[in-house]
């Protein structure tokens, strides 16, 4: 991000030894065991009002249409205009349902990640829902929307420069993954059978 400077180094690759912040430690595993934080934003209100107006639209064409028809004036302009509102209309629910069911699984995902443990700490619930809002919008092509989920993933360390930024750092469990390493049943080799 312009403005911000380099990123601070890691404390193994200072030459000066003086004290700094440290880094958070972020678990490997993520946010493991726990479920999502409920959704907290609202549908969209743009493409839902879209849909709306253009449902409207549908309603007053069809009385139009059945006036025409029974009066007998021509239906040809009136029935194009009924087209492209039944168009908008379909257009702005499919893109409100692949909408919902697209941020469902981004902020399920999300919230397993290593930096959601810190984002729980922080109460950053809604913050991640803004992220999540225009990363998808953007990945339906809003381009405005995909710049802004840009800034929001450097906000909320989705990178590594920006999990530099926030001295934040995913670390392993080594202990624990020794532990589980000599849980583990040991398999018998299988025999090897003579060649006839």
């Amino acid at each position: 991000m312009a403005g911000m400077g380099p990123p601070p180094k890691h404390p193994s690759q200072r030459r000066r030894t003086n004290p700094s912040v440290a880094l958070t430690q972020l678990p490997a595993e993520g946010r493991a065991g726990k479920r999502a934080p409920n959704w907290p934003l609202i549908p969209d209100i743009t493409v839902a009002v879209r849909r709306d107006l253009a449902l409207g639209k549908v309603q007053k064409l069809r009385d139009d249409l059945n006036e025409a028809e029974d009066m007998g004036k021509p239906t040809g302009l009136i029935e194009r205009r009924l087209d492209a509102a039944l168009e908008t209309a379909a257009i702005c629910e499919r893109q409100l349902a692949e909408q919902r069911k697209l941020e469902a699984i981004l902020w399920r995902d999300l919230w397993r990640t290593p930096q959601a443990v810190q984002w729980e700490r922080l109460e950053w619930t809604r913050d991640v829902a803004q992220y999540v809002r225009h990363k998808v919008l953007g990945e339906l092509g809003d381009m405005e929307s995909a710049k802004e989920a840009r800034q929001w993933s450097d906000r909320l360390g989705l990178t590594s420069l920006a999990m530099l930024r926030l001295r934040w750092e995913v670390v392993t469990d080594e202990l624990g993954e020794a532990r589980d390493a000599a849980k583990a049943p040991v398999t018998a080799r299988p025999r090897l059978r003579a060649v006839e």
